[in-house]
């Protein structure tokens, strides 16, 4: 009876060992998802479409919120290092200060894929895909200067000085507009993507210039944030404002006559392709492009119809 009794309880113990050995081979492989802010409905999207994606491979993802903070993304990539995700999807905060980050996942062999924002350093990710947003921007200077009729007194907000998106857009912008003598600048203040931070330096240039004609934002928030300080000032109408990310709202302004234009990127074109490039990497397939430009599309009023949701009606 005790043999017996041994025999049965040894039977379960390898029952229960190869179970447990079953589900730690079934255990999904883990992708971790680093987006700059979640407090901007394109990045929500962005992120919420990386980690679908992921998913839809057949991998677990966590969505981080690094909250514009290069601390804060720090923090996330220390934690995501030491807790086995396999591929890191990185919108970083900063084109220098993240690459510190990013070479620290690379060192331990974690690869990382940049989504929207760039790392300058190279080496520090295997892929970045990144919008074209200097062709994006001349593209809307181009039409800027047919709306102001290559005259007018403009403003321009930046966004964060330290991504390189703030200065591809702005360059590709006054590489048209700054060829014209009519335009002329008379303001340039950076609000970092954000619309409460647009809407207070809308106000302050617009109690320092009581002649302005238009107003370029270097994102579609920011673009918002301009509009609504317009909008209180009762200059609607009055004051054009052009964005740049083909948000919702904005693209719904645009229908209502609110704001000019905007260049539509496609975050969830990136987001799938970042996440499939990581499923590639992750199979064995390194031989992957460096960079991977996804092009613009400028939104007016004659082709709003076509665009929503983030990118267009028909995708």
């Amino acid at each position: 009876m005790k043999n017996i009794l041994i025999a049965i309880i040894c039977g379960l113990l390898l029952l229960t060992g190869f179970t447990s050995c079953k589900g730690d081979s079934q255990k999904k492989q883990r992708i971790a998802v680093v987006i700059s802010t979640l407090n901007n409905p394109w990045f929500v999207v962005l992120g919420q479409t990386a980690v679908a994606r992921c998913e839809e491979l057949g991998y677990e993802a966590t969505l981080f919120d690094s909250q514009n903070n290069p601390s804060k993304e720090a923090e996330h990539l220390d934690n995501i290092l030491a807790s086995g995700y396999k591929a890191i999807l990185f919108n970083p905060t900063d084109a220098d200060g993240s690459a510190v980050n990013a070479k620290a996942a690379a060192r331990q062999g974690i690869p990382v894929f940049c989504m929207d924002r760039e790392i300058n350093v190279p080496g520090a990710c295997v892929t970045q895909i990144l919008s074209d947003n200097y062709s994006g921007c001349i593209t809307l200077g181009e039409y800027f200067v047919e709306v102001m009729g290559k005259q007018g007194r403009y403003v321009e907000i930046l966004g964060l000085v330290g991504d390189n998106n703030t200065w591809a857009r702005s360059r590709g912008f006054h590489s048209v507009v700054d060829c014209f003598e009519g335009p002329k600048m008379i303001a340039q203040q950076n609000a970092d993507f954000d619309q409460n931070k647009a809407m207070e330096v809308m106000e302050s240039m617009m109690q320092a210039h009581q002649d302005i004609d238009a107003v370029f934002c270097g994102n579609d928030a920011m673009a918002m944030g301009a509009y609504q300080a317009v909008l209180a000032a009762g200059k609607s109408g009055k004051i054009k404002v052009f964005g740049f990310d083909g948000a919702d709202d904005c693209v719904n302004a645009i229908r209502e006559g609110k704001v000019e234009a905007t260049g539509m990127q496609f975050p969830k074109t990136m987001a799938k392709t970042a996440a499939t490039l990581a499923d590639r990497y992750i199979k064995g397939d390194h031989n992957l492009p460096k960079k991977l430009p996804v092009a613009v599309e400028l939104v007016n009023k004659k082709n709003v119809a076509q665009y929503g949701n983030f990118g267009r009606t028909d995708e």
